[in-house]
């Protein structure tokens, strides 16, 4: 009797198992899309968004540089501005996107210059989309690579490929989601060759009440960006002071960009 319980109780464990990988497996594409516009939606306001971000860059045998700047965004029509405000010799460039063309002001020569999503932010690892609203389901289309360890947690893994015509600064992600949390705990960016280029870790995400949205918005605390090309480098993004408030309307102009630095 004893022998067939056993037996059994492996034979049920044996069956969970599988209809548990199964299960995993079979994640369709409907749900990942689900998934993602759950993400985009976590961090996207219906009204305005600002923050004090400060950004390290470490690099093996030169001195670590820190930024500090402002962001403000404007979800409802994809409107984003980074404005630094610190070391002295950066303040008052910019970075301002409208109609999805992304612009660099610099007021030592007076002068905007369009720039691409691959754009390094200052010279660091850092890119437009680490500071701005998530719009995964919007730019890629999902692939399921399945359930994961990463350390302690169970991690939903996906490779995300860009859809065509839209620019992005990486054209393939995969993506770890934290089943519990449903948080992004980690981003590897690739080429389309397959070659490794950032990995991104995000140890805390914070949330807080939005009057306009009517519900919680969901932002990083701190990223953690490794360069996978040149070995040594890294970048952290602190995020600070958010505030929802609504801003006035001139400030995702150019015009007030140039005024900051008279």
């Amino acid at each position: 009797m004893k022998r067939w319980w056993i037996g059994a109780a492996m034979a049920a464990a044996a069956v969970t198992f599988v209809a548990t990988q199964v299960a995993w497996a079979a994640m369709s594409e409907q749900e990942m899309v689900s998934l993602l516009k759950t993400l985009d939606e976590r961090q996207r306001n219906a009204g305005d968004y600002k923050s004090l971000v400060f950004i390290e860059q470490k690099e093996k045998g030169k001195n670590t540089r820190v930024f500090e700047a402002v962001i403000y965004r404007r979800d409802a029509t994809d409107r984003f501005m980074l404005l630094f405000t610190r070391p002295k010799s950066e303040a008052g460039k910019g970075y301002l996107r409208i109609d999805k063309n992304l612009f660099l002001y610099d007021p030592t020569v007076g002068k905007w210059e369009r720039r691409t999503e691959r754009e390094r932010i200052a010279g660091t690892d850092s890119r437009r989309q680490d500071f701005d609203e998530s719009r995964l389901a919007e730019e890629y289309t999902p692939k399921y690579v399945g359930k994961e360890k990463l350390g302690k947690y169970d991690v939903h893994h996906m490779e995300l490929t860009a859809k065509k015509g839209v620019e992005v600064p990486y054209p393939v992600l995969h993506l770890w989601v934290d089943v519990a949390s449903g948080n992004v705990l980690k981003q590897q960016d690739m080429a389309l060759s397959g070659k490794l280029l950032r990995t991104s870790y995000f140890p805390k995400w914070l949330k807080k009440m939005s009057p306009s949205k009517g519900a919680e918005i969901y932002y990083p605390k701190e990223i953690r960006i490794f360069d996978e090309v040149e070995k040594g480098k890294n970048t952290v993004i602190v995020t600070q002071d958010v505030d929802l408030n609504p801003l006035p309307d001139n400030i995702f102009t150019k015009a007030w960009l140039e005024s900051q630095s008279r």
